[in-house]
């Protein structure tokens, strides 16, 4: 079943209907997609192929393309944290704000801030800070990057229930991906790519109402920033080929399963983004098997802009399913960053852009 809380695990096994979205053709955005596609296409249909982890070193480093900076990505985590909880109306969250648009238009993007005020599950105001930089903008075909940037008010997965009130510093859940989309934008920088990329640094998704919560628990106070820029995008009308959603992408032993509602609303972006990274040798990192249904901020972008979004977030297939273990706990610090991670899901985001 489903529970209408974010982050939540859909474990039905029924078949599905999955929506076929026309507005994804892939192929048509660069000749590079296409023949990225039927060269996968070939190279997992051939019985006795080699496996892309067997592929030579030569070989993967021919298809890394660019050279994402895995250590460039850890100082921009690093450079989060020393904010504090980015939690919505605290000091830290107008200073990384800050921060987040400076360093996007450092490297070059068309910037534009959008600040609003949602209300929370408990009725509670709360400002947000939607920030998009954009490359290539005059670019009619283009793609969305996506992460939430703020942490979770209160710890309320946290093992010691004294500590359950003290909010999140959110190094994984919330900083590992805004980390790889500040490095990619830094490379897209120094080569503008041939589409039209939009950056979105969403806030305000994490304020979720707490498990010993007795009231409303609806999903819609969930990705609150991302529901504001959905229905008041930073273009009027705004229109992309296709999204990526990174959520917790940093840590040492993560698993990335194909997410239930991305394979239902775009499952050749899927196909695309595992394609790609297995032709880099990360197929024990993109594992290319069915994951759960999780209510994030794609969710959203799939229903209310009807842009096929995807989400790469860390799930552990064990027991049911669970999150990364350190998923809102006060133990989601800066060590349990790995720059190996943030290197790998790079390197896959910049071979799918170029």
């Amino acid at each position: 079943m489903l529970f209408n809380i974010k982050k939540s695990f859909f474990c039905s096994r029924t078949p599905c209907f999955f929506t076929t979205f026309a507005a994804v053709k892939i192929e048509s955005i660069m000749a590079k997609y296409l023949i990225l596609l039927a060269a996968s296409a070939l190279f997992f249909g051939c019985s006795g192929a080699s496996s892309p982890s067997q592929e030579s070193n030569a070989q993967v480093a021919e298809n890394a393309i660019f050279d994402f900076s895995a250590d460039s990505a850890y100082q921009y985590v690093v450079r989060q944290m020393e904010f504090g909880p980015r939690v919505p109306g605290t000091d830290a969250q107008r200073a990384c704000a800050d921060w987040m648009s400076n360093e996007l238009k450092r490297h070059g993007a068309a910037v534009k801030r959008c600040e609003s005020t949602v209300t929370a599950y408990d009725g509670t105001r709360l400002p947000c800070i939607n920030i998009v930089g954009s490359y290539n903008p005059s670019a009619e075909r283009r793609i969305l990057l996506m992460a939430h940037w703020d942490s979770r008010h209160v710890a309320d997965n946290d093992p010691d229930p004294s500590k359950r009130k003290q909010p999140v510093p959110a190094a994984n859940d919330g900083a590992s991906g805004v980390a790889v989309l500040l490095e990619i934008a830094r490379q897209l920088g120094q080569k503008q790519p041939s589409v039209g990329i939009d950056i979105f640094l969403t806030d305000a998704e994490d304020y979720g109402a707490p498990d010993d919560w007795e009231g409303d628990r609806n999903e819609k106070f969930w990705a609150l920033g991302t529901q504001e820029w959905c229905n008041a995008p930073h273009v009027e009308g705004y229109k992309a080929d296709f999204g990526i959603l990174l959520d917790m992408v940093g840590a040492a032993d993560a698993t990335f399963y194909r997410e239930y509602y991305s394979d239902r609303y775009a499952s050749d972006v899927v196909n695309l983004v595992w394609r790609t990274a297995a032709k880099l040798g990360y197929d024990k990192l993109f594992i290319d098997r069915s994951g759960a249904g999780i209510t994030d901020d794609h969710t959203f972008v799939n229903r209310m802009r009807n842009i096929p979004t995807i989400d790469i977030i860390d799930t552990r297939m064990t027991g049911g399913g669970t999150f990364y273990p350190h998923w809102h706990t006060t133990d989601d610090t800066l060590d349990k960053i790995s720059r190996e991670t943030l290197g790998k899901v790079g390197n896959v985001l910049m071979n799918v852009i170029y």
